[in-house]
């Protein structure tokens, strides 16, 4: 059963459950050039947009990760690619991606004039939040106002704070104690400017850190509505009729940790195993920090291709023969069972 929460693969997983095709656009990248992004249209005409295709972690050269300077502007040129495929109904999945900048890029591709003092434009990136004086919607592309857009989120951290966009993931993307602290003061603005512009609080909105503030950016701008991207994945392929009545779901993740029972596939997928007195086993590249709580959402087993290959490289250059001994040791556990 193909499973995805709102990052990679959500579109793919989406497309096998209930049949569709995939387009491709070319869109602005998370540093500015151009760069090929593809994007789903479900069998009832649902577009489904994949931030992490146009404005992803993977898109950038380890070298250059600097939210500061990496923009949301493609994600938005994906959702105006759908509109003119005449579609009203979006999925936007908002995990893997490489920005801090609450959605502007995304929010200006679609026509939205988010302005300085002097009345330009702010620039790419998250630096530019604290630079904003004025938001003003009144340009949006008309056709927004008609549609419906679900964000799939995999995490459910607000925008700013200890537990923010700035704080928790923007590290992990490349930004400096310096400029977590630029990109906090930013997101802080950039709450305070949308809540007086557009009457719109997203200061604690869950979910609204997500994509470095893409969630707060897509509520703010395109009135969506967040929801945990696991669970409209398990809707949409009918995970719950399959778990009813199995005897085992085996289900995985490239890093099991705390993050896992958050919005997660592992956590998710166990939690509805769960209602049904089924046990979970998971099959992961590696128990991180804090992956023990995972035992506590109804997990039975896990085995990590990290332990069973010996190290991190010899498991991600030959994962095969891992997953292989995983599965044998898993049946020689339902032996016992």
């Amino acid at each position: 059963v193909p499973m995805a929460d709102g990052g990679e693969g959500t579109m793919d997983a989406l497309l096998a459950a209930v049949g569709g095709r995939i387009h491709e656009a070319v869109v602005t990248g998370p540093l500015g050039k151009p760069a090929k992004a593809p994007f789903g249209i479900l069998a009832d005409g649902t577009a489904v947009i994949e931030m992490a295709k146009a404005s992803g972690f993977e898109l950038v050269p380890a070298a250059r990760r600097d939210p500061t300077v990496t923009t949301t502007y493609g994600t938005g040129e994906l959702i105006e690619a759908a509109l003119d495929f005449e579609c009203r109904r979006f999925i936007v999945g908002i995990g893997g991606s490489a920005t801090c900048d609450a959605g502007i890029g995304a929010a200006q591709a679609l026509g939205v004039k988010i302005l300085k003092e002097d009345g330009s434009g702010v620039g790419f990136g998250g630096g530019e939040l604290v630079t904003i004086a004025r938001i003003d919607v009144s340009t949006i592309d008309p056709r927004v106002r008609d549609a419906q857009v679900l964000v799939a989120g995999d995490v459910k951290n607000p925008l700013y704070g200890p537990y923010g966009a700035a704080h928790v993931f923007a590290p992990q993307k490349g930004a400096s104690p310096e400029q977590v602290f630029l990109l906090e003061q930013g997101l802080i603005h950039f709450a305070d400017v949308v809540h007086r512009d557009l009457g719109i609080d997203v200061s604690e909105l869950s979910g609204g850190g997500a994509a470095g503030g893409l969630g707060a950016g897509l509520v703010a701008f395109l009135h969506a509505t967040i929801r945990p991207g696991v669970e409209l994945v398990m809707e949409a392929v009918g995970l719950r009729d399959k778990v009813r009545g199995a005897d085992l779901v085996i289900t995985g993740e490239g890093q099991v940790d705390a993050q896992s029972v958050y919005g997660k596939v592992p956590g998710g997928v166990a939690g509805l195993a769960c209602e049904y007195g089924v046990k979970t086993i998971v099959i992961a590249g590696k128990l991180g920090d804090g992956y023990e709580q995972l035992y506590d959402s109804g997990i039975s087993e896990m085995y990590a291709l990290e332990t069973i290959a010996g190290s991190l490289d010899a498991a991600i250059n030959r994962p095969i023969p891992s997953i292989k001994e995983a599965a044998s040791r898993i049946a020689t556990k339902l032996r016992a069972w």
